[in-house]
């Protein structure tokens, strides 16, 4: 197929195509023509540009005229040119931009979010974050236990457990660097939340602290319950403190004292590493005795007796019916009862006797006179203390309040709810709210 232009020709027509003529000298229009036969076909558009472009070539050459020919100054104008509408976007373009840029910067912050996550990760993974020691000598008090066997490696892993310093591994460090030999002693030490490793060493050591035995002795404990923890808090073996309780007017108690009951007084206790048993029991009942002497009670005998109704009344109740029972165990050992006719009638004492702690009595058991702590069979007080009482207890036993009544009972355990009454009829309905409430209990909640 050939295009034919209106002033173009054919090249086999054209004379300049014989041999030796000099084709870069030819007419603009034979060029084009040239062009065409030798078959570079373009686009329309560019054929008709270089057409017009020929014919500009061809109007300059003969006229000597300057000025662009319309043809050409159209075209151009036309295809590079855009115009202003399409330079300026369209709406859809402009969503589609801004979806774009939301998509980009949505993708960017998850990405952030990532990295950041996975920093905190590994710096976590690898212990980056984690505090390797306290500084300062830390704040408040805290009791720590150094157990018969511990090495530094266990002492570290429970310092850190407790918070009292920041790493164990950084506490296994200092002593290596700073314990000189030295070796980190069984006992409690007192100590401090959150302190460098460097003082929590010095206190272990005996440098900014003291070895104690702690010894945590609970009210109403019976002798040989605090026996048992006085063996496990210091090591001493049972048979030391047993031996000692054989003899205790060698502590200063009167001669009708059968043991130490009652004079190993409560609380916590923080005994040196070298304290021997025979220390430990002179600290607890000179305790007692102090606290004796605090209520107003001086004579040994009648010390004796007031610790055994302090003992009663700390089984019997709770510390805000303290002077109440002293009060109505006061009425029960005066001359002139007729109610009870001298019998404090505790449960407590019976089992005391019994070598037990329950709630439940047999009549046989209330009825054994042999039972020398049995306060049903036997008037007056029991031969001794049966626990050991607190100083709440021992005030109230010495200052007992004036009450009309003789009786009491705990008609609720958990509560501790007690009532009183001054009839033994009165006294039975209360006792029976007392089997009602245990009814409602689990087997075994108050036997």
């Amino acid at each position: 197929m050939s295009h034919r232009y209106p002033d173009s020709h054919g090249a086999e027509e054209h004379p300049d195509h014989a041999p030796g003529v000099n084709r870069h000298a030819q007419h603009p229009d034979d060029q084009y023509a040239d062009a065409y036969a030798e078959g570079h076909y373009e686009e329309p558009q560019y054929q008709d540009a270089r057409y017009a472009e020929a014919q500009y070539a061809k109007a300059y050459s003969g006229t000597g005229h300057h000025e662009p020919a319309p043809a050409v100054q159209t075209f151009f104008a036309e295809d590079e040119a855009p115009s202003r509408r399409s330079r300026r976007p369209t709406r859809a373009k402009q969503r589609r931009r801004r979806r774009r840029t939301i998509v980009m910067v949505v993708v960017l912050a998850v990405f952030a979010g990532a990295v950041f996550g996975l920093t905190v990760f590994l710096r976590d993974l690898l212990g980056m974050n984690e505090v390797k020691d306290y500084e300062g000598p830390g704040e408040g008090t805290v009791s720590f236990v150094v157990q018969p066997g511990d090495g530094p490696l266990v002492i570290g892993n429970n310092l850190a457990g407790q918070d009292i310093v920041a790493n164990s591994k950084t506490f296994l460090e200092v002593f290596q660097q700073e314990s000189q030999g030295r070796e980190i002693q069984p006992g409690t030490f007192e100590m401090r939340y959150q302190m460098s490793s460097s003082g929590a060493l010095e206190a272990l050591l005996g440098d900014g602290g003291t070895a104690v035995h702690y010894a945590a002795i609970d009210r109403d404990l019976r002798q040989s319950e605090t026996f048992d923890k006085l063996v496990e808090s210091t090591g001493i073996p049972l048979e030391t403190f047993t031996a000692l309780a054989q003899n205790p007017q060698d502590f200063g108690l009167p001669a009708q004292a059968v043991s130490l009951e009652g004079y190993l007084f409560p609380g916590e206790y923080r005994f040196p590493v070298d304290m021997t048993a025979e220390d430990i029991i002179g600290e607890m009942t000179q305790n007692a005795f102090a606290a004796l002497e605090d209520a107003g009670i001086t004579d040994p005998t009648q010390q004796y007796e007031v610790l055994t109704k302090a003992s009663i009344i700390q089984a019997e109740a709770g510390e805000a019916d303290y002077a109440t029972v002293a009060g109505a165990i006061e009425n029960r050992l005066r001359a002139d009862n007729t109610e009870t006719n001298g019998l404090i009638q505790s449960d407590a004492t019976v089992t005391y006797g019994l070598n037990r702690k329950s709630y439940n009595l047999t009549p046989e058991e209330k009825a054994d006179t042999s039972n020398r702590w049995n306060t049903y069979a036997n008037p007056g007080l029991p031969v001794g203390p049966i626990g050991s009482p607190s100083e709440e207890a021992i005030d109230a036993a010495a200052n007992p309040a004036d009450v009309p009544y003789f009786y009491w009972v705990t008609v609720n355990l958990d509560s501790g709810e007690t009532k009183f009454s001054s009839t033994l009829a009165e006294h039975g309905r209360y006792v029976a709210e007392y089997q009602e409430w245990c009814g409602t209990q689990i087997a075994g909640r108050c036997e």
